[in-house]
């Protein structure tokens, strides 16, 4: 995603089942088991490797040479029959209730089920064959049961109330910590009746089974590809696009190339081929994902989570799952959210007509007989880049070495934030032979471990996000991290370069923030570890300013083959276009978050997909050239867990927030201005949420974010 949206699947995606055990375990907690598991006897490690204590140097490491999807089933219902244990403790201790025989062991309860979690959602997201897909629709309801019983405990939540009701005595960490607590137990339903505690764990179940049905159909179209026997077909594609169509073609055992139907296959055809009639079938591939009519056709699976999702929201007492989902957001309000995004949206629309202007008239000029249409638009976006700036990707692309790039990012997180790595690749366990590992200190000082999966490949989800295996905290025992960043580069022929785009590189930069932001965390209690929705995004988005520094691109964009820096007149012209084509990137990310926010606030959640959106983009006026960056039957952010959902305007929220921090630095003099990225780091970035988030944004900065920055970023008038 540059910027404003991942202009590529940026996606702090749903930074998986760990992030969420890990970083809100006292805030929503993972839940219990069945009636009567309480009793059942301690998990057997030596006969199941998923259940045992992560050991190995760094503090443990996850086992990932012994996961196997047949040991999940014993390993979930263990791990829960033992959190089951430690909640039930909890809840019936004798003594009255306080911080310290309550909280204290509800952040430290659930600890082996958080490391089975941890496991399976890795799994799920990188390595998804169909025995994960089984377990995935088997598990998802019993684990959201599971959820539910702790929530509902009423013994539980009287000894939450009874400290939250007394926490004046508390210290400051500790009184948020509390609030935030019961807070988020009100609004899962703990003061709901035994009626109604029952009517809504069947509606989150039967979201879990959605989700997960939702999640599987999409996979599905993706592992699809086009297949082109006819080499003139490709004509324009650089020779390293067309390698990896090849070896793509090979790994299917096809003759001829294959165009996999994901985005970073699809989107160098609709940039690079001169045959307008491939570009339209590769297109039109990618935007049906989901929506054919077959098998894997989510329409119904969509319609299904909105009603459930206005009808819990119903239950809990508010109007809309928009409504519901935006409590614990910056945004606060759907309004909020919609005035920011209605704000941006005229400027986005009139620089796409400006954008289709401008590639017309190279079409018109070249005695191409056509109109503008959504597949010409990367196309003819390179005709333009060409002819204004001199500067095309193919220019840039050997420059741009995934290696080379890796590298610039460390770099840059060292001198900002002094965290020192050192690979220790083929040390320690991987899911995958082509992962890598670092070993990260700062100032002498164990920080973790920084894992990197970047290659797509079959059954694995698309996009790029970042995960956490492991949270830190200082809470005894405390915790170092293991983060890892997942991409979708296609991986080319043996002894190919691996040679990525700008936008690849933008996206590199962006999931490593997501990374920075979790080694530099320094909380006690790991209930006030995870941001707001809307705050998520915001380190990532920071992160990407400094891969087009000079610094950064002088050492490491160099040319694969001679290893000379940049050249300073293309330094210059991407200097030059940093600001072109934000037409389209903000308005196909734009209408996307909009539609998102309408969608999630129609009362009754009754809704026909496909007609919500083509009535709700037409009432915005969207340019017929453009369509959803995520239309709503692949719109995995929304659909496949309740992440991002009423959310996708997070980030254009944290876009603001990421556009004024930068010119902090640059008020500062330099990007590199070390008392400007010690304080970002000791006041955003290493505490969590042990502060309001607004508050501590006005702390660095001495105010609220100036949109105006955001505005000058994109190139939009002020």
């Amino acid at each position: 995603m540059p910027a404003m949206m991942p202009p590529h699947e940026r996606e702090f995606p749903l930074h998986n089942l760990l992030l969420v055990a890990s970083m809100t375990a006292l805030i929503v907690p993972a839940g219990n088991a069945p009636v009567g598991a309480q009793d059942v006897a301690a998990p057997a490690e030596a006969v199941n490797p998923l259940l045992a204590d992560w050991d190995g140097p760094y503090g443990g490491v996850p086992p990932w040479d012994k996961v196997k999807p047949e040991l999940f089933p014993a390993a979930f219902t263990a791990a829960l029959a033992e959190r089951a244990a430690e909640y039930r403790r909890i809840a019936d201790d004798p003594g009255p209730p306080t911080f310290a025989n309550t909280f204290v062991p509800m952040q430290l309860a659930g600890a082996r089920l958080q490391r089975v979690s941890a496991l399976f959602g890795v799994m799920t997201s990188n390595m998804n064959t169909p025995a994960y897909q089984a377990l995935e629709k088997t598990w998802s309801p019993k684990l959201s049961a599971a959820q539910d019983a702790i929530t509902f405990d009423p013994k539980l939540f009287a000894r939450i109330a009874a400290i939250h009701a007394g926490r004046s005595k508390l210290d400051a960490q500790q009184q948020r910590l509390v609030t935030r607590t019961y807070d988020s137990f009100v609004r899962q339903g703990a003061k709901l009746n035994a009626a109604q505690k029952a009517q809504l764990s069947d509606y989150n179940q039967q979201l879990a089974r959605a989700f997960s049905d939702f999640s599987s159909k999409l996979l599905a179209d993706e592992g699809t590809a086009i297949t082109v026997t006819d080499e003139a077909q490709l004509a324009g594609l650089p020779d390293s696009v067309k390698a990896v169509a090849k070896a793509a073609a090979i790994e299917r055992q096809q003759a001829g190339w294959a165009i996999v139907n994901t985005r970073s296959a699809v989107d160098p055809v609709l940039t690079f081929a001169s045959d307008r009639a491939l570009r339209e079938k590769a297109w039109r591939a990618f935007m049906m994902r989901g929506d054919n009519g077959d098998a894997n056709d989510t329409n119904a699976t969509i319609a299904r989570i909105l009603k459930l999702r206005a009808d819990r929201a119903h239950l809990l007492g508010f109007r809309t799952h928009a409504d519901w989902r935006m409590q614990d957001t910056m945004a606060k309000t759907p309004a909020a959210a919609t005035a920011l995004m209605m704000r941006v949206w005229p400027f986005a629309k009139a620089r796409v007509a400006e954008e289709v202007r401008d590639m017309q008239a190279i079409a018109d000029r070249e005695g191409q007989k056509l109109t503008i249409e959504p597949w010409d638009y990367a196309y003819y976006q390179e005709k333009a880049r060409k002819a204004r700036y001199d500067l095309d990707q193919a220019q840039l692309k050997p420059y741009f070495e995934l290696n080379n790039i890796i590298q610039g990012s460390l770099y840059a997180a060292n001198r900002l934030y002094g965290l020192e790595f050192r690979e220790i690749t083929g040390t320690v366990p991987v899911f995958e032979p082509n992962m890598r590992v670092w070993h990260v200190t700062s100032a002498g000082k164990e920080v973790g471990l920084f894992y990197r999966d970047d290659f797509a490949r079959s059954g694995k989800r698309s996009g790029a996000w970042a995960n956490t295996y492991r949270g830190q905290r200082n809470l005894p025992p405390a915790q170092t991290v293991l983060s890892s960043n997942n991409n979708n580069f296609a991986k080319p022929a043996p002894g190919e370069p691996v040679l990525i785009s700008l936008d690849d590189a933008q996206t590199l930069f962006h999931e490593f923030g997501h990374a920075i932001h979790a080694m530099l965390q320094n909380v006690t209690y790991p209930g006030l570890a995870g941001t707001p929705r809307d705050f998520v995004e915001f380190p990532s988005q920071v992160n990407e300013h400094w891969l087009l520094t000079h610094d950064v691109l002088d050492k490491y964009a160099r040319h694969y083959q001679t290893k000379a820096p940049m050249p300073q007149a293309l330094l210059d012209k991407i200097e030059a276009s940093k600001t072109f084509n934000q037409g389209y990137a903000t308005a196909s990310y734009l209408s996307s978050a909009i539609v998102d926010m309408k969608l999630h606030t129609v009362a009754d959640g009754v809704i026909d997909p496909d007609r919500f959106e083509r009535e709700t983009l037409a009432e915005l006026g969207m340019p017929k050239q453009l369509v959803m960056r995520h239309r709503l039957p692949q719109f995995n952010h929304l659909f496949s867990s309740d992440a991002y959902s009423a959310g996708y305007y997070s980030y254009l929220w944290s876009e603001t927030m990421d556009a004024d921090t930068f010119s902090a630095f640059e008020e500062a003099g330099s990007p590199w201005d070390k008392a400007t990225a010690d304080r970002f780091a000791t006041i955003l970035l290493s505490t969590g949420n042990e502060t309001d988030r607004a508050d501590a944004y006005r702390q660095f900065r001495g105010r609220d974010p100036d949109i105006q920055a955001l505005l000058s970023k994109r190139g939009f008038a002020k």
